[in-house]
């Protein structure tokens, strides 16, 4: 196998564990909360801890790639998240399962911005909206994986067990150490920087920010990663809930949407990789972002089972089909050195702050109705748009120059 195709298989597989691993939280959720007697409130604090984790995890890890090297590191952060998976299987308190989550997150937040990192060394510029597609996929191959074993075992094992499968990513990570090298770009970088000895350490967090064009680009960057966080958990944990509400759907037939909604986000990640690799990567999400501000919209509106489940294709398609771009996006506008730490702190940073949205949601659902609540989300896909334009265009292959001596 090709050294680019085994890339994008490591990396697949270690977003498909880690979005497994995710989702194991949702649906052992409501027999945590019986085991431990604690009210919802205290539960969802899991996640956004788990979030916390993310955005920590993928800044040491980030730096760590940066300096010591992609797969040893990706490695690590799958072990890690592995062994805080397997302890929360253990927990005796609720207090120990935030601490167990927490360890998951910091795994679990490195391990994607250094798989992204190594997709973009391996891959030819023109096709690495493709191969960041294929890569982003897995965490749909998660849920999917996540739901079935769930199914299995929670009614049977109950939910310990289901935690007690998250120590398997161990034997893949040793797959990964055994059968793929470090990334040709990186070793080569290592070299350079061996024979200038002038260079100061590299793989610092205030690169990110070091001069005003670096500045602007990753907050633009951070600002879209944080709208595609949001605007992904505002759909998906209420429109179910919505509908139920607004057309009165039952708890199947919301499934069935989960389900249609699912496939249009796979197809639009497809999709999307290749419009960025054919058209670029403002035209690409240009058109994805107002489209999903239209759809979002206009499907407040829909009526009647069809228009419903045919409408959360179309908004899956285009609101999600963006994911797959975000390695490719922020791999390419930072050099090799500095790239995994930019890939993990911006879009764990978007993780850890649009992990809020829900929040925000239920709110305006609380004390208004459907429509205003998809306004809201419809307005932050504008809010990204204006952020991608404000990015500056960049010469080809050319990345932001940051100061490293």
């Amino acid at each position: 196998m090709k050294y680019r195709n085994k890339a994008v298989v490591a990396s697949t597989a270690g977003l498909t564990l880690e979005g497994m691993d995710i989702m194991f939280i949702s649906f052992a959720m409501s027999m945590i909360i019986t085991n431990f007697n604690i009210d919802m409130a205290t539960g969802g604090l899991i996640s956004s801890i788990t979030n916390i984790g993310m955005l920590a995890g993928g800044a040491i890890f980030g730096i760590l790639a940066d300096k010591y090297g992609r797969v040893r590191v990706f490695t690590y952060t799958i072990i890690l998240f592995a062994i805080g998976t397997f302890l929360t299987g253990l927990a005796t308190s609720i207090e120990q399962i935030y601490v167990f989550r927490f360890i998951a997150g910091l795994g679990a937040g490195g391990e994607y911005g250094i798989g992204m990192a190594l997709v973009a060394e391996a891959w030819p510029k023109n096709k690495q909206g493709r191969a960041s597609s294929y890569v982003s996929i897995g965490a749909q191959y998660g849920v999917i994986l996540a739901a079935l074993l769930s199914a299995i075992i929670l009614p049977t094992l109950g939910w310990r067990a289901l935690f007690f499968i998250g120590i398997l990513p161990v034997i893949f990570a040793f797959i990964v150490r055994r059968n793929l090298d470090e990334s040709p770009e990186w070793v080569a970088a290592q070299k350079e920087k061996q024979k200038d000895k002038t260079k100061v350490e590299k793989g610092k967090l205030i690169q990110l920010v070091n001069n005003p064009r670096t500045a602007f680009t990753t907050i633009a960057l951070a600002l879209m990663a944080t709208v595609q966080i949001a605007g992904y958990n505002g759909l998906m944990i209420w429109l179910p809930s919505m509908l139920q509400q607004s057309q009165g759907l039952s708890v199947s037939s919301s499934a069935i949407w989960t389900i249609s909604t699912a496939v249009g986000m796979i197809l639009g990640m497809l999709t999307f990789g290749q419009f960025m690799d054919r058209f670029g990567t403002k035209t690409a999400y240009g058109i994805f972002l107002l489209a999903s501000a239209a759809a979002v919209f206009i499907y407040s509106y829909a009526h009647g089972a069809a228009a419903v489940l045919i409408g959360g294709a179309i908004v899956g398609f285009f609101s999600n089909g963006m994911f797959a771009g975000y390695g490719a996006l922020i791999s390419n506008y930072y050099p090799i050195h500095i790239r995994s730490t930019a890939t993990n702190t911006i879009f764990n940073f978007g993780r850890a702050v649009g992990g809020l949205s829900p929040i925000l949601v239920g709110f305006i659902l609380q004390h208004f109705d459907m429509t205003v609540a998809m306004t809201y989300l419809a307005l932050l896909y504008c809010i990204s748009f204006i952020a991608m334009l404000s990015l500056q265009h960049k010469n080809k292959n050319k990345e932001l120059e940051i100061k490293t001596a």
